[in-house]
């Protein structure tokens, strides 16, 4: 019932599942239910029709959901009630259907990856591995975060011990993994949880600026497409190995400074390092799981990282023949681009690309957007193409981009 403007938390998530055509809600109470009970009554007000279900003793984030299992009897959205969203609850629904799931979880970049539990998910968003907190040492994790946002089976209920205190996340989902179909939808709209004082002034203060509303989906973003080597971290010739993967100084913090802003923070990287077969797919995996580590230490996250595997030029004994090959995705080309701009609604006409080689701004042009050389790696030397602007580093670029170009929210 904390209040995010001027109506408490629950009304926002109901007005949202009203918006998409959600008209029949059950909350699910404890401790001083009552209160919601008496401000949201039967729900006519809000144009949806309200159930409660009072828990006599605390069960965890499953323990309700089992004790209605009768009336489950189709698939069910569950939110928890400490989350603030402005999500496309349509473009959620049609991804979960579009194959028999189990279960749909609601994934995100987090700017906390370590006080949080991560989810790892294959090439096909199936979800193979949950990572509790806290966090071993020397490990490294992709950046997805559940965001306490399901779309669910009834028959995830069966794995649900009855009056048994449970999690979802920390207890059935790790448990079933690898017996039922748990797929991830990754989104960059507004999700964020408000457990701590710092997260409610935070969600408190997006909303006041507008940011909330308009993260959302149907809105169109801008974005800073940033390419990897050179730009964010070291250019230690071809990065192959875990080990040669280092952040350039201030690259955490031009993405911090890109999180707080308006745009996307977009990583499209050309990594022929596969084709050349000196490393696998799952170690280039292993390598961005280490940026998106680093970058978490640090408080900033990307939305998104797309990689060009291929090489043209074939013939050499090592290679690997499978991507050896011409294709749309390898910089000039924008392939990377376009795809981030189907799954992310982006406005190009506001974006950036941000690189220190002609390959990077050769393929901004031809994306038509204005384009950022570093003096960092190459250095945009390596060809005749220049770019709109040139700047020092990555935190110079991203500071006059946001400082000088950008719309505030």
């Amino acid at each position: 019932m904390v209040k995010i403007g001027d109506a408490p938390l629950l009304e926002h998530q109901i007005r949202l599942l009203k918006k998409y055509g959600v008209e029949q809600v059950v909350l699910m109470t404890g401790y001083l239910s009552q209160v919601i009970e008496d401000y949201f009554g039967d729900g006519n007000r809000f144009g949806v029709k309200i159930d409660y279900f009072r828990e006599e003793k605390p069960l965890g984030t499953t323990g309700g959901i089992k004790e209605l299992q009768d009336e489950l009897t189709a698939d069910f959205i569950v939110f928890y009630g400490d989350v603030m969203a402005n999500m496309n609850l349509e473009k959620l629904i049609k991804f979960h259907q579009a194959e028999e799931r189990a279960c749909t979880l609601v994934l995100h970049p987090a700017d906390h990856p370590r006080d949080s539990d991560l989810v790892e998910v294959d090439e096909n968003h199936r979800i193979i591995r949950f990572h509790s907190k806290p966090h071993p040492r020397g490990r490294y994790f992709r950046n997805l975060v559940s965001a306490g946002i399901y779309i669910m089976s009834p028959r995830i209920l069966k794995h649900i011990e009855k009056d048994v205190k449970a999690d979802f996340g920390r207890d059935i989902f790790p448990r079933i993994v690898a017996k039922e179909r748990l797929y991830g939808c990754i989104t960059a709209e507004y999700v964020k949880d408000i457990g701590t004082p710092q997260r409610l002034k935070q969600v408190r203060n997006d909303y006041a600026n507008g940011k909330i509303e308009k993260l959302g989906n149907e809105n169109k973003r801008p974005a800073i497409f940033l390419d990897r080597d050179g730009v964010i971290n070291k250019k230690n010739g071809l990065i192959y190995q875990l080990k040669d993967f280092e952040l350039l100084d201030g690259a955490a913090k031009a993405i911090k400074k890109i999180n707080e802003s308006p745009f996307l923070s977009i990583v499209v990287t050309n990594q022929p390092v596969i084709a050349r077969n000196l490393c696998t797919i799952e170690q280039l995996e292993e390598i961005h799981k280490k940026m998106d580590t680093l970058l978490g230490i640090e408080n900033a996250k990307l939305d998104a990282v797309y990689y060009c595997p291929h090489h043209p030029d074939k013939g050499f004994a090592e290679e690997n023949a499978a991507y050896k090959i011409k294709c749309r995705c390898r910089k000039p080309d924008i392939g990377m681009i376009e795809k981030a701009q189907q799954e992310f609604n982006i406005d190009l006409c506001r974006s950036f690309f941000i690189g220190d080689s002609f390959r990077d701004v050769l393929c901004g042009k031809n994306a038509d957007l204005t384009t950022i050389g570093l003096m960092t790696g190459d250095a945009c030397k390596d060809g005749d193409i220049k770019p709109d602007y040139l700047f020092e580093n990555l935190y110079e670029a991203v500071d006059f981009i946001i400082e000088n170009l950008c719309r505030p929210f």
